[in-house]
């Protein structure tokens, strides 16, 4: 085994077991067991050796390739200065750096653990494989310049581009020739190359509603993704080289319980979490996917709710009797692999309603209902303002799935239970379902989930919907909705669409259209959100909307004037009634505060709606 001073071990000990032959000095502060395989241990630690003895440096060239030492022993780096140290069969070359390095960051795993470091860019090797009389170059052998050559071809979209950006880095180290060689050589093909492993590299495997659709690869630098033999219809699109599908990055946790979870990364992320939304699981081993539960509907909420309220039995998580926090009770159901993730960033619990009305956590049963408690700090009612805006969706039109309040335990505040639209209705419904959000559907990251206009979810949606002309104006009436009932939350995840495939065997989904309305809140009655805008812009503009923005929305997403006339009019009309008629349940009524939240709600809608009324 490897021991260093001052990580693994003290130098007191070090010397002494050096003196009487345990160990045996490598170099200044590395040592390695005297009776062990001194040259395989270099080569299985070369990386951290050297990250060890140079800190500074980062890996270059073919190092940065395979993340390990060539065949031959050769690690390379760049660094202040050049120089080489022998390690008996390992030589570590460091080469000078430029002054204007292209670096990213690679994770290391060995039997040591995992530790990140920096290697050259893929641009940067591309140049570093033409410089003149370079052994960094000599040892970029012609398959890994093809691959680094498609890789970025594949990221930047062709040859030329992909130039473009090499010419940028290469004026900035003043490396004319070899930006000339590389423009030149831009073209090629992926060869694998073998090598000494990299214990942090691993492969997942990803299935959908049981069946595996493909595999996760994570090197230690990069994510790869290689699409399985699926008979069905293509669900995760090839992303950009080098980065996670957009697809299974919209289903990893946020927020609280990416925090609960304390993943470093996309990869502790998806190596602990099993389960996730639109039926996917992720896992090692296809055996391991086998044994999870499919996500099939058991208790239909509707038959265990009265009023608007859950009359069934609660089983989940409380304080406790010792007056624990509620998340802290949650987060102990998340230490489970096999408890599905969830993401957004309110809290939320994966619930499973038996046919009995008994509602328990879904930690090793099925997924089919999600909780979403109260939150703290002005945010207690939360659940009861999103039911408000759940029914005013229902009562204006929308598709809504199944929901109720849920009495809570241990003087808890009410939670809102939403029956899952998205998994199958009993054991001898064959279709798969997949729920795709816009910041999957746009390619983006989560955190750009306001960074996007109703227009450019419009022109993506055309193209994608087997019922565009009608989704176009769902997806119209959902932007007028969100602006009545003061909804600033309707970002790129909070709307998707809803894609069906029925039983095997077809290579498309018979149906993808607008999902129903979910997550819908008016913002503006908790602390903070007096003046909260829309999340995102139409017709430039997130706030003081009025009919003609709308109009003009109309008109850039293809929807006739009249078409638009008629929802505006509709819309507006219901939910002015919606305000005067509806009825809300005792569970809120007789509590003063969630009383007061639920009026200052329907003032809102009622000051909109009657603004539109006006308009029109």
């Amino acid at each position: 085994m490897l021991y260093l001073v001052g990580e693994t071990i003290d130098t007191i000990t070090a010397h002494r077991k050096a003196k009487a032959g345990e160990l045996l000095q490598i170099v200044r502060g590395v040592y390695l067991e005297a009776d062990s395989d001194v040259d395989q241990l270099l080569r299985e630690f070369a990386i951290r050796i050297a990250h060890y003895l140079y800190p500074h440096a980062y890996l270059c060239s073919a190092s940065a390739v395979e993340l390990a030492p060539t065949a031959d022993g050769r690690l390379f780096l760049s660094g202040r200065r050049n120089q080489r140290t022998r390690l008996r069969a390992l030589e570590i070359v460091q080469t000078q750096a430029p002054p204007a390095p292209s670096l990213d960051r690679a994770t290391i795993g060995d039997r040591l653990g995992e530790f990140t470091l920096r290697v050259s860019s893929p641009e940067q090797r591309l140049l570093e494989a033409f410089r003149l009389r370079s052994e960094q170059a000599s040892a970029l052998t012609e398959p890994m310049r093809r691959a680094i050559a498609e890789r970025l071809i594949a990221g930047h979209g062709s040859a030329d581009q992909a130039a473009d950006v090499l010419w940028t880095l290469a004026r900035a180290n003043q490396w004319y020739r070899e930006g000339e060689s590389a423009e030149r050589y831009l073209k090629g093909h992926r060869a694998e190359v073998p090598g000494v492993g990299n214990l942090a590299a691993f492969t997942l495997e990803v299935a959908w509603h049981g069946a595996i659709i493909g595999r996760l690869k994570h090197d230690g630098h990069e994510w790869r993704w290689q699409p399985g033999n699926s008979d069905g219809p293509i669900l995760v699109r090839d992303p950009v080289p080098g980065t996670l599908p957009p697809f299974i990055e919209s289903l990893l946790p946020e927020g609280w319980l990416a925090t609960v979870l304390n993943d470093e990364d996309q990869r502790s992320a998806l190596r602990h979490g099993r389960r996730y939304l639109s039926n996917i699981t992720v896992g090692e081993s296809t055996a391991a996917l086998a044994a999870l539960p499919a996500d099939i509907l058991a208790g239909s909420l509707p038959a265990f709710t009265e009023d608007g309220v859950f009359s069934g039995t609660y089983r989940g998580p409380g304080r406790g009797h010792l007056n624990e926090t509620f998340e802290a009770n949650l987060a102990r159901l998340f230490a489970d692999k096999t408890t599905p993730r969830l993401s957004g960033v309110q809290i939320k619990a994966p619930m499973f309603l038996d046919r009995e009305g008994m509602l328990i956590p879904a930690t090793d049963q099925p997924f089919t209902h999600i909780l979403k408690p109260a939150g703290t700090s002005g945010f207690e009612h939360m659940p009861v303002v999103e039911w408000l805006c759940l029914s005013l969706g229902r009562a204006a039109g929308f598709i809504v799935p199944d929901f109720a309040l849920v009495p809570m335990p241990d003087n808890m505040p009410p939670a809102l239970l939403v029956e899952r639209f998205d998994i199958r209705q009993d054991e001898k419904d064959r279709r798969r379902f997949a729920l795709e959000d816009f910041c999957s559907i746009l390619g983006l990251p989560a955190d750009d989930k306001y960074k996007g206009t109703i227009e450019r979810a419009a022109r993506s949606l055309r193209p994608l919907s087997t019922s565009p002309d009608d989704d176009l104006l769902t997806l119209f009436e959902r932007a007028v909705f969100a602006w009545l009932v003061a909804d600033g939350d309707m970002h790129l995840k909070n709307i998707a669409v809803l894609k069906i495939a029925q039983g095997t065997g077809r290579q498309d989904f018979a149906s993808v259209r607008m999902a129903p309305l979910y997550d819908a809140l008016t913002t503006r009655v908790f602390p903070g959100f007096s003046k909260d805008r829309m999340a995102l812009k139409l017709s430039g503009k997130d706030d003081n909307l009025d009919a003609r923005d709308f109009y003009t929305l109309a008109r850039v997403m293809g929807v006739s004037q009249e078409a638009a006339r008629l929802s505006l009019t509709r819309l507006a009309g219901h939910l002015h009634d919606a305000v005067s008629s509806i009825a809300l349940p005792d569970l809120i009524a007789r509590n003063k505060d969630a009383a007061a939240s639920s009026r200052q709600v329907l003032e809102i809608v009622r000051e909109r709606s009657s603004d539109f009324k006006n308009q029109l």
